[in-house]
């Protein structure tokens, strides 16, 4: 009988110290991040308009071997600097072009801030528990997983971190930075004065410079000036500039960072002069954070919205989260040793960039990506209070539980009626019928109903700290069996038939042939037919294009036209002046044939010419 107790006894110790490892919690996340950074990465074709701008500009550096100025399409591409190029170059030299190469430098820098945000909450629950001398620690490896975890699994990570732009580097570089800062702010500084060593920063300041220089090679300015704002204001609020700025080897700081980053912007306007120092300087830079550019406009309670949704399902706690941190008592932050300040730095680091893009005028979501990890910290600190003894519950905390569960069943109704939600063309032609033929929304409008019961059950019966576990798995759930599903999907409805068109069009492009998209932006069939593209925006102008081109004498004899079959009924091309190569639900794909317009023309003018002298013969009487 005691044999038969003492089993389910031994298995559940056994259960509690395995979860309580630090190989359960890498592991686990290990796999988190696979799953929503590396599973099926490559499956989908590049994205229409801005990736594939990325990865033929990227494709050019490794064929030309340019590798300080970005072409794409035959024309220079100044709108980031070359570090997103280079890392892409260098992924298809090593695993050839395709999308995997594509996508895989936005993956590392998804995975790398991830673990770092894991390492840092970590060694800030350890130090906490040395101070404290706790009985019963803070359980640094199951926070530090929940942090890393909701970092993995969140929609704003997911959308960047798997497509080959350049804003999950910058954030890679950012938040990358100011963790390296704060743990070498809050480690132990122990450097022999007089040494060689001593005229260089500790190995986390020194990381944090370099990062910064990353960050700048990435999108320019912003990656020194968001770092150097929050940095800064950090250092301003805990009173220790000087002490701060004197321990970082400021001066060798900036430095390093110039000697990084400086190189390549001076080859680049020293090659392309004015022209580049005034459209990235002033057309991307300036401009996008004082005016409107290309008519991302927005209002100011944008960002919360793109917060709420972004970081969705934990994002309904972060003002409990930010409030819990009580960062406006700055006499109890003073009080504080330097490694325990980190709940009020991840504050400042999300307030900073959070103001400093609503106050900019262009607006996108991606602008505040950076501040994704504070989130992430803020939350996965306010849910490691809940492991005390007993746990620290308050009204609020009840009602951001039952927020909660209204965000998510309100996520399901939306699934539900996702037909009312979604037009069927606004996004892909067909899309919303194949979803709903495979059943992805009442599949996923199932899973949040089930978490919203589940999720209100564990309120019910005061189990507070597995709220944040069922909205993980929730998430890993519809990322698995819904959204990945779908991802394909779309890209089977709106990529595929692109691609499909592009290898056509390298099987039937003659030498020296034209070819010419009409009314359509779609940057892809520059990178999968590896060839310059005339793009035309107006049927009008397409018009006048193909009388142009059949007045020159020297020329190929004929040219290829891609459109929709809309905008070639509006061209009113005569049937016989063209043949039709290949046609798919959207797209169109013709070849104009020079020949057969001036035949066409002769004969309207020879018919013309012809009637007139008709009409000027008067039969003799």
């Amino acid at each position: 009988m005691r044999i038969k107790l003492s089993v389910p006894g031994t298995v559940n110790e056994c259960y509690h110290n395995l979860i309580k490892s630090p190989i359960f919690a890498v592991t686990i996340l290990i796999l988190l991040t696979w799953l929503a950074y590396g599973w099926n990465l490559g499956s989908v074709g590049l994205i229409d308009e801005t990736e594939p701008l990325f990865a033929e500009a990227s494709r050019q550096m490794l064929v030309t071997g340019d590798w300080i100025t970005p072409v794409f399409n035959g024309q220079t591409r100044f709108d980031k600097p070359a570090l997103i190029y280079w890392c892409q170059a260098m992924a298809y030299s090593i695993m050839g072009v395709n999308e995997w190469s594509v996508r895989l430098p936005s993956a590392i820098a998804a995975v790398g801030v991830i673990a770092l945000t894991f390492y840092t909450v970590h060694w800030y629950l350890s130090t906490k528990d040395q101070i404290q001398k706790k009985l019963h620690p803070t359980q640094p490896n199951l926070t530090a997983l929940i942090a890393g975890a909701m970092l993995a699994l969140n929609p704003e990570m997911i959308v960047w971190g798997r497509t080959g732009v350049s804003d999950m580097m910058l954030t890679g570089c950012i938040a990358s930075a100011l963790l390296c800062f704060f743990l070498g702010y809050g480690g132990k500084h122990e450097q022999k004065p007089g040494s060689f060593s001593a005229l260089f920063p500790n190995k986390w300041y020194l990381a944090c410079y370099v990062l910064i220089a990353g960050g700048i090679l990435t999108k320019g300015p912003v990656g020194f000036v968001l770092p150097a704002l929050i940095i800064g204001a950090f250092i301003v609020y805990v009173g220790k500039v000087r002490e701060v700025l004197t321990e970082m080897r400021i001066l060798m700081g900036m430095l390093i960072i110039f000697c990084l980053s400086a190189p390549w912007y001076v080859l680049v306007a020293w090659r392309n002069g004015w022209d580049y120092i005034n459209s990235f300087f002033g057309y991307h830079n300036i401009e996008r954070f004082t005016e409107v550019v290309n008519g991302h406009s927005a209002p100011l309670y944008f960002y919360f919205a793109v917060v709420l949704v972004g970081f969705a399902p934990y994002s309904v706690y972060l003002p409990l989260a930010i409030a819990k941190q009580k960062f406006w008592q700055r006499s109890h932050w003073l009080s504080q040793q330097r490694s325990q300040q980190f709940g009020l730095f991840a504050c400042i680091w999300f307030i900073t960039i959070f103001v400093f893009f609503t106050i900019a005028v262009t607006k996108l979501p991606s602008y505040v990506l950076p501040l994704m990890p504070a989130v992430a910290i803020l939350i996965a600190l306010l849910w490691s209070d809940l492991n005390q003894d007993p746990p620290s519950v308050s009204f609020s905390l009840k009602l951001s539980a039952w927020i909660n569960i209204i965000f998510i069943t309100a996520l399901a109704a939306v699934l539900f009626h996702i037909n009312y939600v979604i037009n069927d063309n606004s996004v892909a032609p067909g899309f919303l019928t194949l979803i709903q033929k495979a059943n992805l929304p009442t599949l996923g409008g199932m899973i949040w109903l089930l978490g919203a019961i589940i999720i209100a059950a564990l309120t019910i019966h005061h189990h507070w700290y597995k709220i944040i576990k069922v909205n993980l798995l929730l998430f890993t759930m519809f990322l698995i069996t819904v959204l990945m599903p779908a991802l394909l999907l779309m890209d089977q409805q709106r990529q595929q038939p692109l691609r499909e068109l592009s290898a056509f069009i390298v099987q039937e492009k003659q030498p020296q042939e034209e070819l010419v998209i009409v009314g359509i932006n779609k940057t892809s069939v520059v990178f999968y037919t590896q060839q310059q593209v005339n793009y035309i925006k107006l049927t009008q102008d397409a018009v006048e294009h193909i009388k142009n081109r059949t007045s020159q004498p020297a020329q190929p004899p004929s040219m290829l036209l891609l459109a929709k079959p809309k905008a070639l009924v509006k061209m009113d091309l005569q049937p016989d002046t063209y043949d039709i190569l290949h046609t798919t639900d959207s797209y169109q794909l013709i070849r104009v044939n020079w020949k057969k317009i001036n035949k066409l023309v002769t004969n309207k003018q020879y018919s013309s010419t012809l009637t007139g002298q008709m009409a000027h013969f008067k039969p003799k009487a």
